[in-house]
């Protein structure tokens, strides 16, 4: 199982380079390699996932070299069961972005970097959440993060050039701070080796341990949209496709939560910081939810919303317990399947109307009742009705917090409680405007027009060309065309919803699962020992 390991890694950068290679020539050709590559991942990675269970951490040494001279890649229950549901989801994503560029004509444009794009943050994920070093680990961030430059200014319209100016530049200084991390610690041990570092870091002086991992903490406090960092996001995530802004909210930022979660259980445990995390997820949770709820736009409430949910992440882990883990483990799982359903959705309504403003829809259920089950069911999800995925996560958190005991975690438990009801109400709200309610009086029925006239790609002149009477903003309504959507795109959709529903039908096992990712996490021992061997 070992020589698998690499897999999730390089075979989507070869198959980017090869994508390249033939440009759009041969149009099959180019989707079965997109598919053919996903799909081979998301085995590989259930593969993995059942090996690392059965028998503890599975290592592979690249270039024969061991470690800790050589990068390893190290596939433990956590690793493997973030790739599992990632690779789920990026397959699912393909789906639906070909379909899209189908039925758009987009494969008969000279423009080819999509893909080749999308594949390379596809590797650089997997590489994140494989990666035994801290040097490779900022290689995979680079990976992903140069992929994602592509895919959210992809198009070239100007809001998406804004809105990647700013991605950008809060991407190079998280990365500039991040080498800058490395090197501290590099110079304090002499390794940049996760599993060496964990037996280093305890034996360095309390302030140095300290510098190192608050530098590393902010990294990822700006990669995860941890508050205060997180004002970067709602205005950079709903400019991208559709396709791109799902993948954004359903990985990106759970591949920050991961290193946090890495990092804090296998360098520093029990660290001084614990208050801090706690602190920052509180307000992490309120800030976004009550921006959430001001919201008049599908795309920046379900930002903020994202925001929001990724203070219960970080409250998992500020716990420490292996409850708390088991808990954030659970939840970043469930999190990724159900904000990517909603964004994919949340892409289709655009492609109907021409619009996600709340103020320009209404009545979108009769005319499309698919699209209204499919936005409606991972919306409950997401807000946590029971017995859905969501609300057995935030109970397993609420629960860890009321063991804890500590103020602080009775405050956090409040915090939960109160985003929970809040998220309610936002999805609540955003579902009954955009499908139950009365359309607005200027909304006109048409029955025949392009299918493209409602897709991101269009850009800014498609999206105004769809506004009745042109007078664009808030005013006006939308046109709901009566195109039909290309079945594989409501298939893919549809298919992530039934995977987080799977979340329910399968809590006992994948809880279970996620306690033992947790009390593997906090031993540290397997993980170690499994990386040096006889190197210790």
């Amino acid at each position: 199982m070992e020589a698998l390991i690499p897999v999730p890694v390089v075979l989507p950068l070869l198959a980017a380079g090869l994508k390249l290679a033939i440009g759009r020539k041969l149009i099959r050709l180019q989707a079965l390699i997109s598919i053919g590559t996903l799909g081979v991942v998301l085995l590989v990675s259930v593969l993995l996932l059942r090996a690392a269970d059965r028998e503890g951490p599975l290592v592979a040494h690249a270039g024969g070299w061991d470690a800790p001279i050589g990068i390893v890649l190290v596939a433990d229950r956590l690793s493997t069961l973030m790739l599992a549901v990632s690779s789920a989801v990026t397959f699912c994503v393909m789906v639906y972005s070909l379909a899209q560029s189908r039925a758009d004509q987009e494969h008969l444009a000279p423009l080819s970097i999509f893909h080749p794009a999308y594949l390379i943050m596809v590797s650089g994920v997997s590489d994140a959440f494989l990666s035994g070093d801290l040097f490779n680990l900022f290689v995979a961030f680079e990976m992903l993060l140069s992929g994602s430059y592509v895919l959210l200014t992809f198009g070239g319209t100007e809001a998406r050039i804004r809105a990647g100016a700013t991605y950008v530049v809060m991407g190079l200084a998280s990365s500039l701070l991040f080498l800058v991390a490395i090197a501290v610690a590099y110079a304090a041990t002499g390794t940049v080796s996760m599993a060496q570092l964990a037996e280093r870091f305890a034996v360095l002086p309390q302030h140095i341990r300290l510098l190192v991992e608050l530098t590393l903490l902010l990294v990822f406090v700006v990669k995860a949209a941890i508050f205060p960092m997180s004002a970067w996001l709602p205005d950079s995530y709903p400019t991208a496709p559709a396709p791109a802004t799902a993948l954004f909210a359903g990985l990106l930022t759970k591949v920050g939560i991961y290193a946090i979660i890495r990092l804090e259980a296998l360098l520093f445990p029990g660290g001084p910081v614990s208050g801090l995390l706690m602190w920052a997820a509180l307000l992490t949770m309120l800030v976004g939810v009550f921006g959430a709820v001001a919201q008049t736009d599908i795309k920046r409430m379900l930002s903020f919303t994202l925001v929001s949910h990724i203070g219960y992440m970080v409250f998992g882990v500020a716990l420490f317990t292996v409850a708390g883990m088991a808990g954030a483990v659970f939840y970043v799982a469930h999190h990724i399947t159900v904000q990517t359903s909603l964004f994919l959705v949340t892409g289709m309504i655009e492609r109907r109307t021409g619009t996600t403003s709340l103020n320009r829809l209404g009545g979108l259920a009769g005319p499309a009742p698919a699209i209204a089950v499919l936005f409606f069911v991972p919306a409950m999800n997401l807000a946590g009705i029971p017995p859905m995925s969501g609300f057995l996560g935030k109970l397993g958190l609420i629960q860890a917090g009321v063991a804890d005991g500590r103020p602080i975690a009775l405050i956090l438990v409040a915090g939960g409680l109160l985003t929970s009801l809040l998220t309610l109400y936002a999805v609540a709200t955003t579902w009954s405007r955009a499908f139950w309610g009365a359309p607005p009086p200027e909304t006109t029925e048409t029955t025949e027009g392009p299918a493209a006239a409602g897709t991101e790609e269009a850009g800014d002149e498609g999206s105004e060309a769809r506004r009745v009477g042109g007078t664009g903003g808030t005013s006006g309504a939308a046109v709901v065309t009566a195109v039909a959507m290309p079945a594989p795109m409501l298939a893919a959709t549809a298919a992530l919803v039934v995977l987080a529903l799977s979340y329910t039908v399968l809590a006992g096992p994948l809880s279970a699962l996620a306690e033992r990712a947790a009390g593997e996490l906090l031993a540290r021992e397997p993980y170690v020992s499994a990386v040096l061997g006889g190197e210790r």
